[in-house]
């Protein structure tokens, strides 16, 4: 004969353990947008183009010379030469070289929820596809723009790293920054006033653009700024 006192407890935690399932999942479903909002580059293929293309096989390693254009999401990256490779997790990094005597190797990234990008150049830009970090090596500039245009904030260093999930960056002095005006190679800031006017993103499903009350906060500088060195 079965006994009903022992059922009854069990089909009511069942009930409840759906229950909570359903309720986490309906948290997950508001939660993911709210923080991951427009932050999918890692997740875009990774397009290239290029004059000549070869493969080594014993570094697992994509070479892209000659004019090489790379897109991934929002990202953009120009250099003369462009090594690819990918991890076992299936990242993605990339490391862009310019040409003596020809342009620095550039990189572009639109900014989350308004309508600014990212512009740096270096000599050589790794980008880490984990991580999400960009570092400009060597005559490193790095500036936020508005509208893609206006320049709003400006940093020059030896070594500039931007991490582009966090918005935030390092830069570091060095010999290659040193000219009359800066002997000692020092990073050199210009960052505009929080209430800059600068081109934000229209709100979804708003008729009409909300009027501007000031600009987003600028660029957060870290706290490692500075030599490392010293």
């Amino acid at each position: 004969m079965t006994d009903r006192l022992h059922l009854r407890p069990a089909s009511l935690s069942l009930r409840a353990l759906r229950a909570l399932a359903a309720a986490f999942a309906v948290l997950g479903a508001l939660a993911a947008p709210l923080a991951h909002a427009e932050r999918a580059d890692r997740d875009k293929p990774l397009n290239i183009e290029s004059d000549h293309m070869s493969y080594d096989d014993l570094k697992q390693v994509n070479i892209f010379t000659g004019n090489v254009t790379m897109t991934k999401g929002t990202i953009l990256l120009k250099a003369d030469r462009v090594e690819v490779t990918q991890d076992p997790e299936g990242y993605q990094y990339a490391t862009a070289y310019y040409k003596p005597g020809g342009p620095l190797a550039y990189m572009r990234q639109k900014r989350d929820g308004v309508d600014e990008y990212i512009d740096g150049w270096g000599q050589t830009i790794y980008y880490n596809g984990k991580t999400e970090v960009a570092t400009l090596t060597t005559q490193a500039t790095l500036k936020r723009l508005a509208g893609g245009t206006k320049v709003l904030d400006e940093i020059h260093g030896s070594v500039i790293t931007y991490d582009t999930y966090n918005e935030v960056y390092t830069a570091n002095s060095g010999a290659d920054q040193v000219n009359p005006n800066n002997p000692n190679g020092r990073v050199r800031a210009t960052l505009a006033p929080r209430n800059a006017t600068g081109a934000q993103a229209t709100p979804p499903g708003a008729s009409k653009p909300a009027a501007p009350k000031g600009d987003l906060p600028p660029l957060s500088p870290s706290k490692n700024i500075g030599n490392p060195r010293e």
